[in-house]
C-alpha cells in the first residue's frame, strides 16, 4: 500500500478536490460577472443608441433648455415635475451640469448607482450564508437589478429614484453611528416623503437615535425648501398633497399604489380618500409589525424590503422606476419544502422583469389582476407571504425534495445533465403554471418576431419557401393539399368537423395530457413536459430560419381558407390574435408536433390498450384536420414529427431513460419476492 500512518495522501487528495472545488466556484462567479457587465452594457447601449429627443425624457423636461428647473416661477406648472421640493432644490443648482450630461455622464452616473446598490444588497444578506452564496450574491443581484423594470425604467427616463433606495441601504448596513443612518434615510425621505415608514422600523427596533435623526433630516430638508420654494412648497404638500396628480393622471396603469388602484376600481371622490387612508393605515401598520419582527429575527434586508413595499401602497403615486423595493423582497424564503422554496423568488423576478402581458393571459376576467400585478406582489411581500424566520428549522434545511433512482441508460455518457434527477413528486403548481405561462409568452413573441413583427413582413419570401416544398412534394408525389382541400369542402358536415377539430383541439388536449400527468404520474409529467419544451424550441428555429407561406396563403394554388374564409392579403383578417400571430409559422407543424407529442405519451403512459388506441388517433385527425384546411403542407407534418422525435431524444440525452421504469420494476419485482419468501 502507498499509504502512510500520517494520512499525508489522503490529505494531499482533499486538498486537491477543495481547490477544484475552489476553481469552480472562481469560474463560475467570473462568468457571473461577465453577465452582470454585458446586461451594463447592453441597457447603457439602449439608452445611447436611442435618438435624443426619446431618451432621458424626464431629465430633459427638468433641465433641458426649456426644462422647468429652468424656467422661472412654481415648478409644478406643468405638473411635469413630480419630485418634491427639495428634489428641486437640490437638482436646480446641477441644472447646467445635468445639462451637459444628458448622455453618457448622467446614464453612467445612474450605472454606477445600480452598481453600488448590488453591492449593499449582496453585503445584507442574512447570516449565515454559505460560501456559494457569499461568492456569487453581488454579480447575481447587480445582474437581477439590471433585467429589472424599474432600473431600466430609470436609465431610459433620466429618473432620479434609484437614490432613495440607496440611501436607504447604505444607512442600514453600511455606515456606522445611529445619526449618519437616520441622516442619510431621512434625505431618502426629503426626495421620496413615504420612505418616513423606515423611522417607523428604526423605532420599534430599538435604534431610537435613527429614528429621531431620520424625522429630524426629513423636517429640516423639507423646511429649508419651504424657505426657499414656499410657493412650490405649498403647491405641493398641500394642492397636490404630496404629489398626487403630478406626472400623469393618478389612475393610469403606471401607477401601482393603493390610491391608483382604487381610482381604476371605479372609486372617486370622498369615499376613495376614505378607503384610501383607512388601507393605508391598515397596511403599513401590518407591515411595519412584519418588518420588526424579521429585524429581530436577523433578516433586516428582509425587514427593509417589507417596509419599502408598505411605502409603495400607501404613497398617493408610485410610478414604475420607484417600484424597486418589491425586488429586494426575493431575499425572503418561503416554504417548507425544497421544491417549494423556488416559487416566491422565481415570481417575484418575473413580475420586475417581465411586462404584466407576459404574465398574465390577454383575458378581460384577468385584467384587474394583470394591471395591478406589481401592487399585488408588493401588498403580499408587505402583508400576507409567510416568510420563514431563521429560527425555523425549515429555514436552513427544507424537506428535501424525493429523487427516482436513476435509470441505467443505453450509453455511457447519458444523462449528460445528471444533475437533472427525475423527481418523484409533483412540483410546485403555482410554478407550474407560472414558467408555462411566460414560456408560451415569450413563443408568442419570437415567434411572431419571426416575419419582422407583422403578417405582412416577409411575406415574398414565405412564398418562396412555399413554392420550394410544393415543387418538393411533386417530385416525391405528395402534394394532396388541394385534393384533400376541395373533397372536404364540397361536404359540410366534414369540413365544419374538420375546422372545429383545427381551431379547438391543438391546446386542449395537450394541456389536458399535462394536467393529467400532473395529478397522476408526476415523474413522466416532468419527463413529457421536457419533452414538450425540446420540441417546442426546436420549432422556433425553424420558423425563424425558414419561413413558410402555407397553402392558404398562396393565392396562385386556389386551395380554400375553411377556417378563416376568402382573405384580402393587404387588410388580413385571422380572427381575434390577427396582429399576434404569425401566419408564416408552418414549418414544422406544432399542430401536428403537439399532437404526436400526445400520442406518443399516451401510448406509453396509459394502462390500457384502448387509451392508447384513441391516443394515438389524435395525431391522425390532427395531420388530417391541417392538411383539408389548407394551413399545412404535407411536410409541415413531417417537420413536425422530426421535432418532436429531437425532443424526446434530447430528453433522454440530457436527463436519461425514463423514471418510471424504475417504480414500475420494483412494483412489479415485489409481488415475487412475496412468493419467494413464502414459499421460502
Amino acid at each position: 500500500m502507498n499509504t502512510n500512518p500520517s494520512g499525508g495522501p489522503a490529505e494531499a487528495f482533499g486538498a486537491t478536490a477543495v481547490d477544484t472545488v475552489r476553481a469552480r466556484l472562481r469560474v463560475a462567479r467570473f462568468l457571473l460577472w461577465v453577465v452582470a457587465a454585458i446586461l451594463a452594457v447592453r441597457q447603457v447601449a439602449v439608452v445611447l443608441s436611442t435618438p435624443s429627443g426619446e431618451r432621458l425624457t424626464d431629465l430633459e423636461t427638468w433641465v433641458g433648455p426649456d426644462g422647468v428647473l429652468h424656467v422661472k416661477g412654481s415648478l409644478y406648472d406643468s405638473t411635469e415635475f413630480t419630485g418634491t421640493p427639495f428634489g428641486g432644490l437640490v437638482l436646480k443648482p446641477l441644472t447646467k451640469a445635468a445639462e451637459q450630461a444628458l448622455g453618457w455622464g448622467w446614464t453612467f452616473g445612474t450605472l454606477l448607482l445600480v452598481v453600488a446598490l448590488g453591492l449593499v444588497v449582496a453585503r445584507a444578506l442574512p447570516h449565515p450564508v454559505n460560501r456559494r452564496t457569499s461568492f456569487f450574491a453581488a454579480p447575481v443581484a447587480i445582474s437581477l437589478l439590471m433585467l429589472s423594470l424599474p432600473v431600466r425604467n430609470t436609465l431610459y427616463l433620466g429618473q432620479t429614484s434609484i437614490m432613495p433606495v440607496l440611501l436607504v441601504l447604505v444607512g442600514c448596513f453600511a455606515v456606522r453611528g445611529q445619526r449618519t443612518s437616520g441622516l442619510l434615510i431621512g434625505l431618502a425621505a426629503a426626495l421620496q416623503p413615504t420612505v418616513l415608514l423606515f423611522a417607523g422600523l428604526l423605532w420599534f427596533t430599538g435604534r431610537r437615535r435613527a429614528a429621531l435623526a431620520t424625522g429630524v433630516t426629513f423636517a429640516a430638508s423639507t423646511a429649508l425648501a419651504w424657505a426657499a420654494l414656499p410657493h412650490d412648497s405649498y403647491t405641493y404638500w398641500v394642492h397636490h398633497m404630496a404629489g398626487t396628480g403630478l406626472g400623469g393622471d393618478a389612475d393610469d396603469l403606471a401607477n401601482q399604489s393603493l390610491h391608483g388602484a382604487l381610482l381604476r376600481a371605479g372609486f372617486a371622490g370622498p369615499v376613495e380618500v376614505g378607503l384610501f387612508l383607512a388601507l393605508g393605515v391598515a397596511v403599513a401598520a401590518l407591515a411595519l409589525r412584519r418588518a420588526v419582527r424579521y429585524a429581530r429575527d436577523g433578516q433586516l434586508l428582509l425587514a427593509v424590503a417589507v417596509t419599502g413595499c408598505a411605502a409603495i401602497l400607501v404613497a398617493p403615486m408610485a410610478w414604475q422606476h420607484q417600484l424597486l423595493w418589491v425586488l429586494l423582497a426575493v431575499v425572503g424564503r418561503v416554504g417548507k419544502r425544497a421544491s417549494d422554496r423556488y416559487v416566491w423568488p422565481v415570481a417575484v423576478v418575473l413580475v420586475m422583469t417581465l411586462p404584466a402581458k407576459m404574465i398574465l393571459p390577454n383575458m378581460a376576467s384577468l385584467y384587474p389582476l394583470r394591471d395591478n400585478v406589481v401592487l399585488l406582489a408588493a401588498l403580499a411581500a408587505a402583508t400576507v407571504v409567510p416568510f420563514l424566520s431563521r429560527t425555523s428549522p425549515y429555514y436552513q434545511t427544507p424537506i428535501p425534495t424525493e429523487y427516482a433512482e436513476p435509470v441505467p441508460a443505453r450509453f455511457r455518457r447519458v444523462p449528460l445533465l445528471p444533475f437533472l434527477k427525475r423527481v418523484l413528486t409533483r412540483p410546485n403548481l403555482l410554478l407550474e403554471l407560472l414558467l408555462i405561462r411566460v414560456t408560451y409568452a415569450a413563443y408568442q413573441k419570437v415567434r411572431l418576431a419571426a416575419t419582422g413583427g407583422t403578417n405582412s413582413e416577409g411575406r415574398a419570401r414565405a412564398e418562396e419557401h412555399g413554392q420550394q416544398v410544393l415543387d418538393l412534394e411533386r417530385w416525391l408525389h405528395i402534394d394532396i393539399e388541394h385534393w384533400a382541400n376541395h373533397a372536404v369542402v364540397k361536404v359540410d358536415w366534414l369540413r365544419n368537423f374538420f375546422d372545429f377539430y383545427y381551431e379547438s383541439f391543438h391546446f386542449v388536449v395537450p394541456l389536458t395530457v399535462l394536467g393529467v400527468l400532473y395529478w397522476r404520474r408526476p415523474v413522466d409529467y416532468r419527463w413529457a413536459r421536457a419533452s414538450l419544451g425540446f420540441a417546442t424550441l426546436l420549432a422556433l428555429v425553424g420558423f425563424w430560419l425558414y419561413p413558410l407561406a402555407p397553402p392558404r396563403l398562396m393565392p396562385s394554388l386556389g386551395v380554400i381558407d375553411t377556417v378563416h374564409g376568402v382573405q384580402d392579403f393587404s387588410k388580413p383578417d385571422y380572427g381575434t390574435l390577427t396582429a399576434l400571430t404569425n401566419q408564416y409559422a408552418a414549418m414544422p407543424s406544432l399542430h401536428f408536433g403537439w399532437s404526436l407529442w400526445c400520442g406518443v405519451v399516451i401510448a406509453i403512459v396509459a394502462p390500457k390498450w384502448w387509451m392508447k388506441a384513441l391516443g394515438l388517433l389524435h395525431p391522425f385527425f390532427t395531420v388530417t384536420a391541417i392538411v383539408a384546411t389548407g394551413n399545412h403542407w404535407v411536410l409541415d407534418a413531417v417537420g413536425g414529427a422530426v421535432v418532436v422525435s429531437a425532443g424526446f431524444g434530447l430528453s433522454y440525452l440530457f436527463q436519461g431513460p425514463r423514471a418510471r421504469r424504475v417504480k414500475d420494476a420494483a412494483v412489479s419485482e415485489k409481488p415475487a419476492l412475496v412468493r419467494a419468501s413464502g414459499s421460502g
